[in-house]
């Protein structure tokens, strides 16, 4: 068995290659590069999955063509009878599909608008300072619960980590994340030391968040 990679240069699939680390699973990576004018994917993807972005993984077991990084994780922890999936326990179940569709569906939407509107000259900077607010209160939030315990879903690490992980590194990089919110930055601190989280850069190539 051997899943493929679709893995696009400083994106969310990076997050997949760490998965698939963590889990031990054989996996092959097909790498593309961003368009250095438009920084948009290249459209080789679009042979791949219609919307022509990345990450997408096939599985050789069956010839699925899988998108979405949440569904690439769900599917790889069912793959994995389980492992990197939530505890047993009510509370940690809860949070880890909290913080699985969190990461995408409300944490990264300002993040990006932040990054469009930077580019913008003169009005982006005016535009700039009404979203990094809005940035803020997710920050508090994630500092206030990583504050009660070490992983996103309870004492250990899960896929909701590996999740929360290019948002988190993106606001490090360009929102605002830095040492005043102390819990946050030990967590990323955390990630980039686990020995599979850096087989996966070196599988990878380069990666501007880490």
């Amino acid at each position: 068995m051997t899943i493929i990679v679709h893995h696009l240069e400083n994106s969310r699939s990076q997050r997949i290659l760490w998965m698939l680390e963590e889990l031990g699973m054989p996996y092959e990576v097909k790498r593309y590069e961003r368009n250095k004018q438009t920084m948009l994917a290249p459209p080789e993807l679009k042979k791949v999955h219609p919307l022509g972005k990345s990450p997408v993984i096939e599985d050789s077991d069956d010839g699925r063509v899988i998108a979405e990084t949440g569904a690439i994780i769900d599917y790889l922890v069912e793959k994995a009878d389980g492992r990197l999936g939530p505890l047993p326990h009510r509370d940690s179940v809860l949070r880890y599909r909290q913080f699985l569709h969190y990461a995408e569906g409300s944490l990264m939407p300002p993040l990006l608008v932040l990054l469009v509107v930077n580019r913008i000259p003169f009005l982006g900077k005016k535009a700039a300072k009404r979203i990094q607010p809005m940035i803020d209160v997710h920050l508090d939030y994630v500092e206030s619960e990583l504050a009660q315990r070490p992983w996103f879903a309870g004492e250990e690490i899960t896929g909701a980590d590996i999740m929360m992980s290019f948002p988190l590194e993106a606001a490090r990089n360009r929102a605002g994340l830095d040492g005043s919110r102390p819990h946050t930055i030990a967590w990323l601190d955390r990630i980039h030391a686990r020995p599979a989280y850096r087989a996966a850069l070196a599988k990878g190539g380069p990666y501007a968040y880490a």
